[in-house]
């Protein structure tokens, strides 16, 4: 076993360690971080083959939760093993992603992984944070090129306090849950959900969180300085001819890039695919002309992407001309509409230039919810949001093999942005499903998912609170360090040296964000530049939104269900419920109700398509969780004739016995005279014993009707007195 090196550093009340040296000694970099009883192992690695036919940085990184970590076996019957990755470990998994690429040079082409997995988890502290943290240590100490370390902060704000990585359940009263990494300089990746918080009190999260980044960045360091291997270098320097050749075609370029992108701001994006293929076309016969090798025209078409990104933003930079021709803060036009599907429960359209977004709601009973079974989320979940991006969106022929991991994020985007306006489960108890079909995407359908949502919501009549509506931003730099930041993403803004700073709100505050960017970070005059015009540009969209449909639909679609809501006592749960769930299947049976759901405080939902049905369960629900009372009158049903009398179900799963005395108005020889088997028939309720046995009275019931009074009866009998409740047997004193 190699030596081991534990490093430690307080931070945000708690110890951070990292132990380097003891687990995963063949990997490139590895590390354990611990903050909390949250422990998670970091291992970075790079392949030693480099793959030239690669057009791309080959980065990976994959997010491991053990369900072990958290002391739990999986709830299924017949899979244990952990399978393929839940939802939250993608999301985990792009948020590490997201913040480690940038700090890559895109040149190299030897494959890089980087592996988290969780060992053990304390419910409070969130394995994300550290897995970043744990990523960044590993790759510092290895010997993969690259421009780190950064940190990773979780900040919340509650009762007006900042707190540094607030527990879970403190994040649960937390106005947002911000989560930032970078440095105490620039801010690299940005995750964040939020209640509707201003501006303002957003930017104060950031400054603090960056206030506090710089401790486990300093661990590192110090880490880096004891084990730190060296670096490896990838960059292959240029021959002369390969330098020759770049000389040659930059200038084609640039000439060719004003000619064929700038001179049609109306083009699609298929039509700048078009323009990509005719410029490459065109650069390849110049390059021949030039006499340029074969085998090295390469060289100038793999410029291609870089230099028609560069050229955008120069065009941004000197002289405020996008692409298209919009200006920096303008938006491209936007369509909203409502009810554009039969029989759904809702449906909303949205379009953003050539985003185009077609949003399906669908309305459950509670029971619907979704079950989660994972290492940190355990329970259930009402509302989910997915989102499907076929390839004909990007005008793209690839294989379909469901959700992919951006798809699983954008999803989970929309779904955060929505979240904080939905009704209470009290005020509104159906289980909410959206779904958002991306038909079109040139530029953030995520945020236009956001919106498609909002629209679907409100047109399926679900009470949200306000609507949200959702932009992305971008950035234009060069290497002078000048920057503008842009409304409205789309294509070729999103190059090298830019960022898609995502935000979603209401007019009121914003509810979620989210920020990549590939650059090395973002100051904070731009952060607070784009927060500031993302605001205006979100305001202009919710307009257009709220022009659709100006709040939620008043009654919900005659294909919806119904849920009736009603509480009993918790005590008589069991009544309802029946043995083994017998009186609540009968009754979901008997009356063609959808569902009956039962919470532990007495909540009772029923839902069905049929309203009759429902109010028909409603009733024997009430019936079966009435309170008998002394006095009161009921009808009922003979269900066992005796010599002595008769019982009475007079509410359901209730009954009581009528004594042959109490059956007429006159004496009574046999029970059989008055009544039989199935006759209905009034009662009074006339005792309650303390072992639950009930005295029923026919004759002081209004509402009988008596065969004729036979003749040898010689007089009437006393009406009964209605005593109350029986008093304790109280044995005579004889010495008082």
């Amino acid at each position: 076993m190699a030596q081991k090196n534990q490093f430690q550093t307080e931070w945000g009340g708690k110890i951070l360690t990292i132990e380097v040296g003891k687990y995963a000694s063949q990997a490139g970099g590895s590390c354990v971080v611990q903050y909390g009883d949250t422990v998670v192992l970091a291992a970075a690695t790079m392949s030693n083959e480099t793959k030239e036919s690669m057009g791309f940085f080959p980065l990976t990184v994959e997010f491991e939760e053990k369900l072990y970590a958290a002391g739990r076996i999986k709830g299924s019957r017949f899979i244990k093993k952990e399978g393929r990755p839940t939802d939250e470990a993608v999301l985990s998994a792009r948020f590490i992603d997201r913040a480690i690429r940038p700090l890559f040079d895109d040149h190299i082409r030897n494959e890089v992984q980087v592996v988290v997995t969780t060992l053990a988890f304390d419910g409070e502290n969130d394995p994300d944070v550290l897995g970043l943290i744990g990523a960044s240590c590993a790759l510092h100490i290895s010997d993969i090129p690259w421009n780190g370390p950064i940190g990773c902060i979780r900040v919340g704000q509650i009762e007006g306090e900042w707190v540094i990585n607030p527990s879970y359940t403190a994040r649960d009263k937390s106005l947002l849950d911000l989560a930032i990494a970078g440095t105490k300089e620039k801010i690299i990746m940005v995750e964040a959900g939020a209640n509707e918080a201003p501006e303002e009190t957003v930017l104060e999260g950031f400054w603090f969180g960056q206030k506090h980044i710089d401790a486990p960045i300093k661990l590192i360091k110090e880490i880096q300085a004891v084990v730190g291997k060296e670096k490896r270098n990838l960059i292959i320097e240029k021959t002369e001819e390969e330098k020759e050749v770049e000389a040659i075609a930059v200038p084609f370029l640039v000439d060719q890039i004003k000619e064929l992108f700038f001179g049609t701001p109306k083009a699609t994006k298929a039509d700048r695919n078009q323009q990509k293929q005719i410029l490459k076309n065109n650069l390849k016969s110049f390059l021949i002309e030039k006499s340029v090798k074969p085998e090295l025209i390469h060289i100038g078409t793999d410029m291609i992407l870089e230099i028609l990104e560069r050229e955008v933003s120069r065009s941004i930079l000197e002289n405020n001309k996008r692409v298209d021709g919009r200006s920096i803060t303008q938006i491209r036009p936007l369509v909203s509409e409502v009810a554009v599907l039969p029989r759904v429960h809702g449906s909303g359209h949205f379009m953003r230039g050539e985003t185009q977004v077609l949003t399906v709601v669908t309305l459950g009973a509670p029971g619907d919810q979704q079950t989660l079974d994972g290492m940190e989320l355990v329970g259930t979940k009402r509302f989910f949001h997915h989102y499907n991006f076929p390839p004909y969106s990007v005008g793209e022929v690839k294989p379909m093999r469901g959700p992919s991991r951006r798809d699983i994020g954008h999803g989970a985007l929309a779904e955060k942005a929505i979240q904080p306006m939905l009704p209470d489960k009290e005020k509104f108890p159906y289980t909410i499903r959206a779904v958002s079909e991306v038909f079109g995407s040139n530029g953030s359908s995520s945020m236009g998912s956001t919106c498609g949502t909002t629209l679907a919501l409100m047109d399926a009549g679900v009470p949200i609170k306000a609507p949200v509506a959702g932009i992305a931003m971008g950035l234009a730099t060069d290497e002078k360090g000048k920057w503008k930041v842009i409304t409205d993403l789309q294509d070729l803004e999103d190059g090298k040296g830019g960022m898609d700073f995502k935000i979603a709100g209401s007019k009121t505050g914003i509810t979620a964000i989210q920020m990549d960017t590939k650059t090395d970070g973002l100051t904070r005059e731009i952060i607070e530049t784009t927060i500031k015009q993302a605001r205006e540009a979100r305001l202009e969209v919710l307009d257009v939104l709220t022009s659709a449909i100006a709040e939620p639909r008043p009654d919900l679609s005659p294909f919806a269900p119904r849920i009736i809501v009603m509480h009993i006592s918790p005590e008589l749960i069991g009544s309802v419920i029946g043995p083994s769930g017998k009186t609540i299947n009968e009754i979901i049976s008997t009356t063609n109700v959808q569902a009956i759901d039962i919470e532990d405080d007495g909540l009772v939902m029923i839902t069905s398509t049929d309203a009759q049905g429902a109010i028909k369960a409603q009733s024997i629900i009430e019936q079966l969780t009435r309170q008998v009372v002394v006095g009161e009158i009921y009808k009922g049903k003979i269900t066992r004739v005796m010599d002595f009398g008769a019982i009475v179900e007079f509410l359901p799963k209730k009954d009581g016995m009528v004594h042959v005395s109490n059956m007429a108005p006159w004496r009574v020889d046999k029970v059989s005279d008055i009544v039989k088997m199935g006759d209905e028939v009034s009662v009074k309720v006339m005792d309650l014993t303390p072992d639950g046995k009930i005295s029923l009275s026919m004759k002081d019931a209004p509402g009988n009707i008596y065969p004729e009074r036979p003749a040898h009866s010689d007089r009437p009998q006393a009406p009964s007195r209605d005593r109350g409740p029986r008093k304790p047997f109280r044995p005579f004193n004889r010495n008082p």
